[in-house]
């Protein structure tokens, strides 16, 4: 496997595709991935995430057809602001699932299953807002019905991790794995950014062996991506943005605004990108208080 670049693994990529994408809100998104996704011209995508500002700016740039999700948010901004949007102007299609619901979808998919029957979303609105969820019963003598959860199969998977391999081997240095490896599992193909790529036994001296989260079994692409998760968090190596993202919601708030936003952040390439947030702090240290 060769180290490839952003728009290389897009490159792979087809209109039409479900994708699902990892990391958690608005805390290790593969937003390099995202960003060459916007550079390409792949459209009418079905997007599977516990969703933050990747889906926001897949939705801004009108290249999604259907959302599954247990949520959409910034995490400290409660509602990602595109998301809103969509839901309101009923421009996209939606099923929303509880979080424990999508995590059973993914794993019925890793595990190549047509469903998992879970106890989640009974005596919910769930199951009312999602008419094609279907119930079974036990077959053992307690007979309990319980919601048949269908597997969630991604034609590709998109994942942030801290550090990866040439082989695509990759490894989490925060607090939490998430569900990068069932999102890379239950995808037909699946590709990891990493902030770096280090030798294999590198990896080993970065973190304990459980957190080698991604093995090359799984990955069919991975890229260097310095602060590729950008301006969601990627601890330790960086915290959220929360200047940069309030300001990203800020500019979701009209269209002028939005697109001075777009024209100054997404207009160029990922260097293009990472300069221009930098002189949005330049500015703001210059600033007077």
């Amino acid at each position: 496997m060769t180290v490839r670049t952003p728009d290389e693994i897009v490159a792979e990529l087809r209109s039409g595709m479900t994708i699902g994408i990892g990391g958690w809100g608005s805390r290790r998104k593969p937003m390099a991935l995202v960003r060459a996704i916007l550079r390409s011209s792949l459209t009418d995508l079905e997007i599977v995430s516990y969703a933050g500002p990747d889906l926001g700016l897949l939705l801004a740039a009108g290249r999604v057809r259907k959302v599954v999700t247990g949520f959409a948010s910034l995490d400290s901004i409660p509602l990602e602001p595109h998301f809103r949007q969509a839901r309101q102007n009923a421009s996209t299609r939606l099923t929303e699932l509880d979080e424990g619901m999508l995590a059973a979808g993914l794993q019925a998919a890793a595990h190549r299953l047509p469903f998992l029957p879970i106890r989640a979303g009974l005596g919910s609105d769930v199951m009312r807002v999602n008419p094609e969820l279907r119930t079974v019963r036990s077959p053992y003598p307690d007979g309990e019905e319980l919601v048949a959860m269908p597997a969630l199969r991604l034609d590709a998977a998109l994942v942030h991790l801290n550090r990866a391999d040439e082989q695509g081997n990759a490894q989490y240095l925060g607090p939490d794995p998430y569900f990068d490896d069932l999102f890379c599992l239950a995808a037909d193909r699946a590709y990891v950014s990493a902030e770096e790529i280090v030798p294999t036994a590198g990896l080993l001296e970065t973190g304990p062996p459980q957190s080698l989260l991604i093995n090359r079994a799984m990955v069919h692409g991975v890229a260097r991506t310095p602060r590729g998760a950008h301006f969601t968090s990627c601890v330790p190596d960086y915290p959220r943005d929360e200047a940069f993202q309030a300001g990203y919601a800020a500019a979701a708030a009209s269209p002028q605004a939005w697109a001075e936003f777009r024209d100054r952040f997404l207009s160029g390439d990922e260097a293009a990108y990472q300069k221009a947030v930098q002189q949005f702090h330049d500015e703001r240290t210059a600033a007077p208080a």
